[in-house]
C-alpha cells in the first residue's frame, strides 16, 4: 500500500480526499462518534485499583458498594448518658463508655453510664440523654425533656448496609467521595487506566525557541496540549516533532505505545498534508473527516489498526527531534532511543488537529476531549454543557457551527476578540467556548458552552461588537 491508497471509511462517513464528494460531519454527531470510540476502546480495559490518597479528581470504573453496615453498630450521636427504661435513673458508678473502645455494659431498667459520641451503646439501651438536657442529683440522673426511645441513637446500618450501592459507575471522586469510601471500608478505589496520549506536532516551519524569523514560526501547540491533555485526565507520554516527511509520520504513528495519538497540522489537501496517506498504509478506518465547524474544519478522528504494521529496523527510519513534555516537569527524554515507546497494539485511535492554534483547540474540545472522558467513564457528564445566555450577538457562519471564547460575567457569556483560527489570545483569557449555531446568535440567546478545565484570566477583552469572522 502506498502512502496515496485510500483510507476504509467507516459506514455514514464521507471520503475527504480530493476527486471525492466531500460532507463532512455535523459538529453534535462527531461529538457523539468522539464518545463513542472512546466508549469502545475502554471496553475490556481492566480498572486499576489506587489508593485513596491517589485516586482524587478520576472517576469510579465500578460502582462503590458498601463493606460493612454504616454504622457498624448501635452508636451514640450525642454525648451524655445511656439510659434504660423510664427515668430518672440510677447513675452507674463504673466509668464511661467512649469512642474506640469496646464495652461489655449491659444497660439495665433504671441505669444510666456516661457515654461519648460515636461510642458503641451498651445493650439494652432505651435511649442517649443529652448532657445539656439533664441533671444529676447525688447518684439519681432526670431527665429535662421528654426521652423518646431510640433518641440520639444512629442504628446500625442506618446510612447503609453491607452490599448497598453507594454511587454509580462514573461517579467523579471528590473529597467527600473518599470519605464515604474509607467510612465504607475501602483502601483503594477501581478506577480506570488513565488514557495513554502522544502529541506529534508536524511541521518543518515550527521553532521551539527564540523569535521567528525568516518564514519560520514559533511552535504554540507543543507546550500548550500537553499541560491540556494532562487536565483531563490523560497521561502524556511525549510531545515530538516530526518533519514533513510521510515516512517519518508513519513510523512516530505506528511505533506509539498511546491509546491516543494526537496530531497537530498535516489534515488538509497541502503538498506536505500527510495524514491522510500515512492513516491509510497504517490499515486505520476514519470515523470522521472534518467536521461542520468553525474554527477547525480539517479534523479528523480515526480508528487505528489493532496490529500495526512492521516498521523499519530503528537504524533505517528518520529520528524526529523529542520535546519536553510540558506537562511533565523534569522528564524531558534523554534521547530519541530511550524516548521512543515499542510499537503496540495499545494505539487505538488518532485525531488529527488543524495547525492554526484555535483552530486546534477546537478539534481538542471537538474530538480528544469527549474521546477521552469516555475512556475514563466520565462521558456522560461530559456530553452536557450548560447553556448560559449570551450577552452581545455573535455572528455565525452561514452552515457551519462556530465555537467563540467567551468569558462569564454576571451569569451571562460576553464574547471575546481575537478568535480567529490562528490566534490564542481571546482563549487565553476565555473561560469556556460558546457553540454558536449556523446564523449566528442574539444578545439574550442561551447558547452551549463548553467549559476549559481552569478559571478565566483577569481582564479578558470582551468583543465590543467586533464582527467574527
Amino acid at each position: 500500500m502506498t502512502l496515496k491508497e485510500p483510507l476504509p471509511v467507516a459506514p455514514g462517513t464521507d471520503d475527504a480526499r480530493a476527486g471525492r464528494p466531500h460532507r463532512a460531519t455535523a459538529w453534535p454527531e462527531a461529538r457523539a462518534a468522539a464518545v463513542r470510540a472512546g466508549a469502545s476502546a475502554r471496553a475490556g480495559r481492566a480498572p486499576l485499583g489506587v489508593p485513596l490518597g491517589q485516586a482524587l479528581g478520576q472517576v469510579l470504573a465500578e460502582p462503590l458498594r458498601a463493606l460493612t453496615d454504616l454504622p457498624p453498630f448501635d452508636t451514640s450521636a450525642m454525648d451524655g448518658w445511656a439510659v434504660a427504661g423510664p427515668g430518672p435513673w440510677t447513675v452507674r458508678a463504673e466509668g464511661a463508655v467512649l469512642a474506640g473502645h469496646t464495652s461489655e455494659a449491659v444497660a439495665a431498667d433504671g441505669e444510666a453510664v456516661r457515654i461519648a459520641t460515636g461510642a458503641p451503646v451498651p445493650a439494652g439501651t432505651t435511649a442517649v440523654v443529652r448532657t445539656e438536657h439533664s441533671r444529676t442529683e447525688g447518684a439519681l440522673l432526670h431527665a429535662l425533656r421528654e426521652v423518646v426511645p431510640g433518641q440520639d441513637i444512629r442504628p446500625r446500618g442506618q446510612e447503609c448496609r453491607s452490599g448497598d450501592e453507594l454511587l454509580p459507575a462514573g461517579t467523579v471522586v471528590t473529597p467527600a467521595v473518599l470519605g464515604l469510601a474509607a467510612a465504607a471500608g475501602y483502601d483503594e478505589l477501581p478506577v480506570p487506566p488513565r488514557p495513554r496520549v502522544e502529541i506529534l506536532v508536524l511541521g518543518d516551519e515550527l521553532l521551539t525557541t527564540g523569535l521567528p524569523h525568516d518564514g519560520l514560526i514559533r511552535d504554540a501547540l507543543g507546550p500548550m496540549l500537553g499541560p491540556w491533555l494532562t487536565a483531563l485526565g490523560a497521561e502524556v507520554l511525549a510531545t515530538r516533532r516530526i518533519g514533513d516527511e510521510a515516512e517519518e509520520l508513519y513510523a512516530a504513528v505506528t511505533g506509539s505505545a498511546a491509546d491516543l495519538v494526537l496530531t497537530t497540522g498535516g489534515t488538509a489537501a497541502g503538498p506536505v498534508d500527510h495524514v491522510h496517506g500515512v492513516l491509510a498504509k497504517a490499515g486505520a478506518t476514519l470515523l470522521v473527516d472534518g467536521v461542520k465547524v468553525r474554527p477547525g474544519h480539517p479534523m479528523l478522528l480515526a480508528r487505528l489498526a489493532a496490529e500495526p504494521e512492521p516498521t523499519r529496523p530503528e537504524s533505517a527510519r528518520p529520528e524526529p527531534a523529542l520535546l519536553p513534555d510540558p506537562a511533565q516537569p523534569g522528564t524531558a527524554p534523554s534521547g530519541p532511543t530511550g524516548a521512543r515507546p515499542a510499537p503496540s497494539a495499545r494505539v487505538r485511535h488518532l485525531v488529527g488537529l488543524p495547525g492554526n492554534p484555535l483552530a486546534a483547540v477546537s478539534g481538542l474540545l471537538t474530538l480528544a476531549e469527549p474521546l477521552l472522558a469516555a475512556l475514563t467513564g466520565a462521558a456522560a457528564e461530559a456530553a452536557v454543557p450548560p447553556r448560559v445566555p449570551v450577552q452581545d450577538e455573535v455572528h455565525g457562519h452561514p452552515y457551519d457551527t462556530r465555537l467563540v471564547p467567551v468569558v462569564r460575567r454576571g451569569g451571562r457569556a460576553v464574547p471575546l476578540r481575537y478568535n480567529g483560527p490562528a490566534m490564542l489570545r481571546g482563549i487565553a483569557a476565555a473561560d469556556g467556548l460558546a457553540v454558536v449555531p449556523p446564523g449566528g446568535a442574539c444578545p439574550g440567546q442561551e447558547l452551549d458552552v463548553l467549559d476549559l478545565p481552569w478559571p478565566a484570566a483577569e481582564g479578558a477583552v470582551p468583543a465590543q461588537g467586533a464582527c467574527f469572522t
